[in-house]
């Protein structure tokens, strides 16, 4: 067996070993879904068909959703322009100052959306800016990281021969760095938008605006008809948003050509949009944010509960990071296991389009629903608890990871396929041989990326009962416990850092 064979091999068994001993701690049982099978499919009807007359009352919250992810994510992708090349060597950042902004991306890249909302909500009231706020620090801390990445894997010629004829930093920064890592940034960015707008639908759970707090309430109330309309709303919207960043990305990959006119008016609704969003904002709420509250706060986040933090029993922080680890990495791999035939089957080059454009209507649909539903809904099949928090992250994993690989399956050569093809080798072995060798990294880097999500998901899973570490962290904030809650965060940060330093280690080992 060659050496690239028993790698591959090797990497297969860790994935499987890993997998078993993640299911077994928290408890997975097959047998016990297939039993309560009909709990899911009786909530599934009770959805279908929509109560469609409620409609017009969904447009208002749904609109504030927008409201929230376009200024978010317009605020987020601004500053981290700004703050990107001040994180990278490349451009002879003081060694200092690139280490202290890096750990500030770095704790905050470790909280999800949710948690960030809920800590604006002590600040800013609740409502829409501190919905706003925390999209913008989560699309911020994830863009900035994703684009000094990107500076220093540029090329830098231009950027150094401006700085040798005299230029500033800045000025060569903006001349030269930023039009070569533009499609790659722009890429991102359209990314995180169609992100946050599934993030920005559940921040009402903790009373940040939006959808979500509608959502939260037709779901308590049992008005499974409602739900199922606004789940319809947010699959019209996440379809649009798509289609929109399939047409920008054509336009940022030179693959649709504009205009200098078109592109000035594109540039201008996209401006105009943005201040529109952020200008009718609903202002921050300080009424009841007091100096006590904020000192406090800091306070106690900045002195965690150490007798906490090293506790060993099943209710100690150690234990509910194992928990939330075991949750997203099982999570993460049966999502693979069910993402790969579905990425292949929305294929057009691979399968009659009638059939591909079906796939790819039910991955679409299955990545509109926010992972806070489907908690909710698969606490009704298998009960509070790992399983649950596992169940929901392989649909939402299947949901991105499918569209991941669909678009690494879509930019392969083909040429090798089609010569296979000629010679009579049939489909199965075709992908095997000519398809599968090019797609292997592309995958391997989605999956990584996506159990990096899936840890930051899992760690707000407990607000719903899925298991995890999130239930201790808001329950802590929510009763002003800012000692304990410092110490699940300084947890989290610890166990995102490790999480990003094995996902660097892997990606090393397989380059």
């Amino acid at each position: 067996m060659s050496r690239p064979a028993r790698k591959r091999l090797v990497s297969v068994l860790v994935f499987c070993l890993l997998f078993f001993t993640a299911a077994q701690f928290t408890g997975c049982s097959p047998a016990l879904f297939w039993a309560r099978r009909s709990h899911l499919t009786d909530l599934l009807s009770a959805m279908l068909p929509p109560e469609w007359g409620y409609a017009p009352r969904i447009l208002a919250p749904l609109l504030a959703t927008l409201q929230m992810s376009v200024t978010g994510t317009a605020l987020g992708a601004f500053f981290a322009l700004l703050l990107a090349p001040f994180c990278t060597e490349a451009l002879h950042t003081p060694r200092s100052l690139r280490t202290l902004l890096r750990l500030l991306i770095q704790v905050l890249r470790s909280f999800p959306a949710l948690i960030l909302a809920l800590l604006a909500t002590f600040l800013f009231g609740l409502g829409t800016f501190s919905g706003t706020v925390a999209i913008t620090v989560y699309t911020f801390a994830i863009l900035t990281r994703l684009t000094y990445e990107d500076i220093e894997t540029a090329d830098l010629t231009a950027y150094r021969a401006l700085c040798a004829m005299g230029a500033t930093s800045a000025r060569a920064y903006w001349r030269a760095v930023v039009p070569g890592i533009a499609p790659s940034y722009f890429s991102n960015v359209l990314y995180l938008l169609e992100t946050n707008v599934r993030h920005s639908s559940i921040l009402g759970y903790v009373g940040a605006g939006g959808i979500g707090l509608l959502l939260n309430e037709k779901i308590s109330w049992l008005e499974y008809g409602k739900v199922g309309m606004i789940l319809f709303c947010l699959f019209l919207t996440v379809c649009a948003i798509e289609a929109l960043s399939r047409f920008l990305s054509q336009i940022i990959r030179e693959e649709r050509r504009l205009s200098a006119v078109q592109k000035r008016v594109l540039w201008l609704a996209a401006a105009l949009l943005v201040l529109l969003c952020t200008l009718s904002l609903q202002p921050p709420d300080f009424s009841h944010t007091s100096p006590q509250t904020v000192r406090a706060m800091v306070s106690g986040l900045l002195h965690p509960d150490w007798a906490f933090f090293f506790e060993t029993d099943a209710s100690g922080l150690g234990y509910l990071l194992l928990e939330t680890v075991c949750i997203a990495l099982a999570g993460t791999c049966l999502g693979v296991v069910l993402a790969v035939p579905l990425s292949f089957l929305g294929t057009a080059c691979l399968v009659p389009k009638p059939i591909a454009l079906l796939f790819r209507v039910a991955v679409m649909l299955i990545r509109s629903v926010p992972f806070l539903i489907y908690g909710l809904i698969f606490i009704r099949v298998t009960g509070p608890g790992a399983f649950t928090g596992v169940l929901t992250l392989c649909v939402c994993s299947v949901g991105l990871l499918s569209k991941r690989f669909t678009e690494a399956i879509e930019a392969l050569d083909f040429r090798a396929y089609h010569a296979l093809e000629a010679m009579g080798v049939p489909l199965l072995l075709r992908i095997r041989y000519a398809v599968l060798p090019q797609l292997l990294p592309a995958f391997a880097s989605a999956v990584l990326y996506r159990f990096d999500v899936n840890i930051r998901e899992a760690s707000v899973l407990g607000l719903v009962g899925a298991g995890g570490i999130g239930a201790p962290l808001i329950f802590a904030m929510n009763h002003y416990n800012w000692p304990e809650a410092g110490a699940i965060a300084l947890g989290l940060i610890l166990l995102v850092w490790v999480i990003d330093r094995l996902s660097a280690a892997v990606r090393r080992a397989n380059t």
